[in-house]
C-alpha cells in the first residue's frame, strides 16, 4: 500500500510539473480586472442548500493606467463580491453577485453592480471521472466597471479526475451584445493535484485572446499563471499568487476565496 502511494504521488508530482512548464510554454504576453478569478469544476450546492462564497483579489503590482476613461487602476486596488448560491435541482444551482466592489489605491470604495448566474452540470461532478457543464451569468455594470453597462459570460465546463490529478477547462465566452464576432474568448484551466483528501496544490492559467472575428496580437492578449493552494472542509479555502506573463498583464494578483454551506 505504501508502494502504491508513493508512486501515485511521484507520478502526480511529475505530471503536475510537466504541465505547469507547458502552461509557461505555451503563454504570450493582461488579465482585466474581475471580481472573480477561479476555474468552474461543475460541483454546485446540494438541493434545497445555500451556499455563500467570498471572492477577493488584491493587486500589489499593476497597471497605471485605467483600461478606459474612468475606469478603476489596477495598481494596489481590491475587488471583490460575496456569491449566494442555492441547489436548484441535482444537476442546477442558481446565484446571485451582489455586491460588486473595489477599494481603489487611495483608499475609496466602489461599487460596480451586481450579477445572476445559472448553472447546469452533471450531477455528482466530484465522484465522475469525467464531469461537464455550462454556466450562463447577466451583468448590470457600472461605468467605472465595464464602458458597456449590460454584459453576459457563457462557461462550458469540461474536466477530468484521473487518480489524484484534476484537469479542467473553462472555454468561457464574454458576451457585450455586439454581435457573435464581438464575442472575447477568454478560457480557464486549471491543473490539480490532491495531496490529501482536504490539501491540494494547483496551476490555474487565465487568459483573454480577444474577440473572434479579431483576435488581438500577441502582444495585446492576457495571460496570466496561478499557483494555487486548497483546502477542502466545512469551509473551504483557495489561495492564490497570480504571475503576468505578457507587458499588458498585471504583474502580481493575489486571489483568496472562502466558502461555506449555510445551514
Amino acid at each position: 500500500m505504501v508502494r502504491s502511494w508513493t508512486g501515485c504521488r511521484n507520478a502526480g508530482l511529475r505530471a503536475l510539473l510537466l504541465a505547469v512548464a507547458l502552461l509557461f510554454a505555451a503563454c504570450g504576453p493582461a488579465l482585466a480586472q474581475t471580481d472573480e478569478i477561479q476555474v468552474y469544476d461543475a460541483t454546485i450546492a446540494p438541493p434545497g442548500v445555500f451556499n455563500l462564497t467570498l471572492h477577493d483579489n488584491y493587486t500589489p503590482s499593476g497597471g497605471n493606467e485605467p483600461a478606459f476613461p474612468g475606469a478603476i487602476v489596477p495598481q494596489h486596488s481590491l475587488n471583490g463580491v460575496p456569491e449566494w448560491a442555492y441547489g436548484v435541482t441535482s444537476w442546477m444551482e442558481a446565484g446571485v453577485y451582489l455586491p460588486l466592489y473595489s477599494v481603489t489605491g487611495d483608499g475609496a470604495v466602489r461599487f460596480n453592480g451586481f450579477k445572476l448566474r445559472a448553472l447546469f452540470v452533471r450531477p455528482d461532478a466530484a465522484e465522475q471521472p469525467f464531469f461537464y457543464g455550462i454556466n450562463f451569468e447577466f451583468s448590470y455594470n457600472t461605468p467605472h466597471w465595464d464602458p458597456h453597462r449590460y454584459t453576459s459570460e457563457i462557461r462550458p465546463i469540461v474536466g477530468w479526475h484521473i487518480g489524484r490529478i484534476d484537469f479542467i477547462v473553462n472555454p468561457i465566452l464574454d458576451n457585450d451584445w455586439d454581435g457573435f464576432g464581438r464575442l472575447d474568448f477568454a478560457p480557464e484551466s486549471r491543473l490539480a493535484w490532491h495531496a490529501s483528501k482536504n490539501w491540494a496544490v494547483a496551476a490555474e492559467e487565465y487568459d483573454d485572446f480577444g474577440p473572434l472575428e479579431h483576435l488581438h496580437s500577441g502582444a495585446a492578449q492576457s495571460h496570466q499563471l496561478f499557483g494555487v493552494l486548497d483546502y477542502d472542509g466545512s469551509v473551504s479555502v483557495e489561495a492564490g499568487l497570480g504571475f503576468g506573463l505578457t507587458p499588458a498583464t498585471d504583474h502580481r494578483i493575489v486571489k483568496l476565496i472562502v466558502s461555506w454551506d449555510l445551514d
